[in-house]
Formats: structure tokens, C-alpha cells, sequence
């Protein structure tokens, strides 16, 4: 795997920070820390089973409550569903502190489990206290990621932006509801990424219209630059059986094909049976449907320096034969740039810090080195040689080049180099034989 996602809906601080160790002694991994956010959920002693008819009891004192306090905002009438909708329930009765509901779908309900309540706009704070504490973590062990539930609206980013503006922290929306979708435009402006959280929103929203905004989601995140992840329910399956469906395979091949950067597994990992063969088996649909993903990256007007060397970038790695493309970078911004066009060559993003190399992790094709090359006067032939010696340029290997010279204004990569990798290595030797 190539991320890892923690629920923060679930466990407690002491639970998330020896995750968290494991995987830094593991590997160079980027940590995405999942916020609830604006999110209802049941809080429940013990689950419970639920029948047709069932009369139910919310609030007040209720061995059911909901984690927020929206009692007062909910009328008779109004829908309730829990766990993506597998039990759904209708009120029936209120007096503002508690509900009365009764049943129309049984099943288990369990501490924890999403509640949603389709075509309400609920008045509920962007961050919980709940949250609050997560984020001490996020400051401790200089977490890569963090993602916000249930976004409404431009205001919950820049809520939550607010609280974490001295770190380098990447901030991804998930869009989960209808005001999500509403107002997805101005969250992408915002936000660092989206995830489009699809079982949740296919509660939130009319199942059949899913696809299609998962399509276009994904598209506006390549056109923008910014990290798309596709998530819940791809080897759904896989959570009690140690192979996915066959129409499971074809969603993850999908969501590659819509131009998709991340693909994240959920229960199938966090409480399956199968968790090893399920990251297996969504590894090798990756491996197999890569060469088929395309450019959806539309014409653009001029941005920044950046965005016109990134298309040109595309265009001759889709003309010439190339076969590595090298991007010297402080914030990552070039890689990402260059990653949305889906080159069929590798980018190697050659990066001083080394929170911005794991956060280039999850991005399309990317793969990110960790080196201090800002000091060296020929940045070019200086990173070709460490690059060289640590084996992942061949002399044989054709390579471009880009980089920001001679520039402090942020955006602007503005040199384009291509070399054979043998004739740059042979010029730098005969340089240093002339100066000694």
C-alpha cells in the first residue's frame, strides 16, 4: 500500500499514535488522519438488533443518542438511516430533546455507525472537540494528510485550515451530501484534495447519480492539480470473502480510468477477514489498468509558469522517446502539475523535505525521492548523478528535465532539459577532469 487511512471515528488517541509509530518504523508512508467533522453517528452502550415495526427511542436519555445534539432540528416525517442506509428508520414523534421512530428496514446497529438524514441541512459545528484532540496528533507526528467529513461548503476547509496553518499539512474534503456536491466548486478551492466518499453520498443522494459525479469530480481534481481519492465499498466483498466480484474489479478499473489518483480500501481492511489479499488484489487491478489511463485534462488559459511547462511536458513525452521525467521541487506543486496529465512515463520528484515527498506519494505516478540538492550549483547533473548512483536513472535512460532557475516566485519551473543519462554523466566527468 502506498497511505494509510485512520478513522477517527473510531478508537482513541492512545490507538491512532501506536498506528501511527508502526508505520513510520515500516516504511516512508503518508498518514491520512479522517476527522468526523459535521458527521452523526449513533453512540450505543451495545448493538442492538432492529425489526419492521419496531418502535425506537432517540435522545432524552435514550439508550440510542445521536453525537450531536440536532433533535430540535428534525420534524415529524423526516428520514433516518443508519450504516449507509442498511437499516432506515422514519420519525414518527418530537419534543425537541428526543424522537420517537419507528422502523421500515431492520438490522444491526452498532456504536459508532454513520447517521444520515437525507435533504437536511443540520446546523452542526465543522469541528468537534473530538476532532480538536485528533489534531494534537496530527502536530505530533507530523501527519501528511488530514480529511474533514461531510463537507457543506467552503467555510468547513477554511474552519479547519485555520486550526493547522503552521504545518505543511494537506487538507482533503470528503463529499458525502448533497451541499457537498452543491458546493463543490468553491470547496475545490480550498481543499488540497477530495475524496469522493461514496457511501455516504450514495445515501445522501439519488444512487443513480453517483457514477456521474464521481466522474466529474475526478476530472475537476486533475483539471485543478489536486489529489482526487475514490473510496467505500470497491471490494466491498472482500470484507468476508478472500476474492472480490467481478463487478467490483470493474469499479476499481473504473475509477482508474475517470483519472482517479488514490484508491482506498475501507472495511475491508479496517475489520475484514481478508485485509492482506484485499490491498493485494486492488494492487494488481492497479498494475493492469495503468497503461490504459488517458489525459481528461481540458485546454486551459494561462495560470502560472508551471502549468504551461507541465503541458508542454505532456506533449513531448507523448511525441518523443522518453522514458523518465525528473522534477526538481520545494512544495511539490510541479509533480502535481505534471502527474494530471497521466504520462506514461515515470515522474520522479525530487524533493528536499521530506513531508512533501510522502504527501507526493499518493499522487498519479509519482515517485517521490527524499534529497538536499539546493546547495549544488548544477542542479541538473548533480541530481542525475545521485539518481544515478542510487539506481533509479540508467545511462540508457533518456530523461527530461524541469526545474524552477533563477526564480523566487512560487509556480514557476521554467527550464525544460532533456539528456541521454550516459552523455550528462560523461559531461559532468570531463568538467570536473578540466577544472582539476
Amino acid at each position: 500500500m502506498n497511505g494509510i487511512r485512520i478513522n477517527t471515528a473510531y478508537g482513541d488517541s492512545e490507538q491512532y499514535e501506536t498506528i501511527i509509530e508502526n508505520v513510520r518504523m515500516i516504511g516512508e508512508i503518508p498518514v491520512l488522519l479522517d476527522l468526523k467533522g459535521p458527521e452523526i453517528r449513533i453512540k450505543l452502550s451495545e448493538a442492538i438488533d432492529l425489526k419492521k415495526g419496531d418502535l425506537v427511542e432517540i435522545g432524552g436519555g435514550s439508550l440510542i443518542e445521536f453525537n450531536h445534539r440536532i433533535y430540535d432540528q428534525l420534524n415529524v416525517g423526516d428520514k433516518v438511516l443508519v450504516d449507509d442506509g442498511e437499516v432506515s428508520m422514519r420519525i414518527v414523534a418530537t419534543d425537541k430533546s428526543h424522537l420517537q421512530l419507528t422502523v421500515e428496514r431492520g438490522g444491526k446497529v452498532e456504536d459508532g455507525k454513520g447517521v444520515n438524514i437525507p435533504a437536511k441541512r443540520l446546523t452542526v459545528p465543522p469541528i468537534s472537540e473530538r476532532d480538536l484532540k485528533a489534531l494534537d496528533i496530527l502536530r505530533k507526528h507530523d501527519v501528511e494528510f488530514v480529511a474533514l467529513s461531510f463537507v457543506r461548503g467552503r467555510e468547513d476547509i477554511t474552519s479547519l485550515k485555520s486550526l493547522i496553518s503552521s504545518l505543511h499539512v494537506e487538507v482533503i474534503a470528503k463529499i458525502e451530501n448533497q451541499q457537498g456536491v452543491d458546493n463543490f466548486e468553491d470547496i475545490l478551492k480550498e481543499a488540497d484534495g477530495i475524496m469522493v466518499a461514496r457511501g455516504d453520498l450514495g445515501v445522501e443522494v439519488d444512487l443513480e447519480r453517483v457514477p456521474l459525479i464521481q466522474k466529474h469530480m475526478i476530472q475537476r481534481c486533475n483539471q485543478e492539480a489536486k489529489l482526487a481519492i475514490t473510496a467505500t465499498e470497491m471490494l466491498e466483498s472482500m470484507t468476508n470473502n478472500p476474492t472480490p466480484t467481478r463487478a467490483e474489479v470493474s469499479d476499481v478499473a473504473n475509477a482508474m480510468l475517470d483519472g482517479t489518483d488514490t484508491l482506498m480500501l475501507s472495511e475491508e481492511t479496517a475489520i475484514g477477514k481478508y485485509p492482506v489479499e484485499a490491498v493485494s488484489m486492488m494492487t494488481k487491478i492497479a498494475e493492469q489498468v495503468e497503461s490504459s489511463t488517458h489525459n481528461n485534462v481540458r485546454e486551459e488559459q494561462f495560470q502560472n509558469i508551471s502549468t504551461t511547462i507541465s503541458r508542454s511536458i505532456w506533449q513531448i513525452a507523448a511525441t518523443m522517446p522518453l522514458d523518465k521525467v525528473v522534477t526538481m521541487t520545494k512544495t511539490g506543486y510541479t509533480a502535481k502539475m505534471i502527474a494530471r496529465f497521466k504520462l506514461r512515463q515515470p515522474i520522479i520528484s525530487v524533493t528536499a523535505s521530506k513531508i512533501v515527498r510522502n504527501q507526493l506519494t499518493l499522487y498519479y505516478g509519482v515517485q517521490p525521492i527524499q534529497l538536499d540538492y539546493e546547495a549544488e550549483k548544477d542542479r541538473i547533473l548533480s541530481v542525475a548523478q545521485m539518481l544515478h548512483s542510487k539506481g533509479i536513472l540508467k545511462k540508457e535512460d533518456n530523461t527530461l528535465f524541469t526545474a524552477g532557475i533563477r526564480t523566487a516566485t512560487p509556480h514557476s519551473s521554467n527550464l525544460i532539459e532533456i539528456h541521454m543519462i550516459k552523455e550528462l554523466l560523461e559531461f559532468g566527468h570531463a568538467t570536473v577532469t578540466d577544472a582539476s
